[in-house]
């Protein structure tokens, strides 16, 4: 009996430890995942990388729930230095905006226009702070 209880016990604690390490990668999958793309274009092919990528991200900002902001901008007065903010729900939201048409689309148009590709993961100081940003930009 006294063997038995011992089990039990240690299988509670097993469990609750299984738990506890469950919640952790919940949480941490459902943290923003915030991207800075810095890019360089091939001068050349400026105008037709610009019209892909704004195509990109009005389709995933309309069509993705996890997809809270694709902000393309550029350097001002180096057109061919781009800029782009990237916010997602979680990492879960954005590892699913890789495997979209759209993305593989603007992937695969634009892989030869790109000089140069940086890609720059961003933690954020106060998570709760992006919505009162959106409410204020739709306001």
């Amino acid at each position: 009996m006294k063997q038995m209880l011992k089990r039990i016990f240690l299988l509670t604690l097993l469990l609750i430890g299984v738990s506890q390490v469950q919640a952790q990668i919940n949480q941490q999958n459902d943290k923003l995942y915030v991207r800075l793309a810095e890019i360089e274009i091939r001068p050349e092919c400026i105008e037709a990388y610009r019209k892909i990528l704004v195509y990109e991200a009005k389709e995933s900002v309309a069509k993705e729930k996890g997809v809270l902001s694709i902000f393309p901008m550029t350097i001002a007065g180096e057109p061919h230095k781009i800029r782009i903010l990237e916010i997602y729900a979680s990492k879960q939201a954005y590892s699913s905006h890789l495997e979209t048409e759209h993305f593989k689309f603007y992937k695969n148009e634009t892989a030869k226009m790109v000089k140069d590709l940086k890609l720059i993961d961003l933690e954020t100081l106060d998570p709760e702070f992006i919505s009162m940003i959106f409410k204020k930009a739709v306001d």
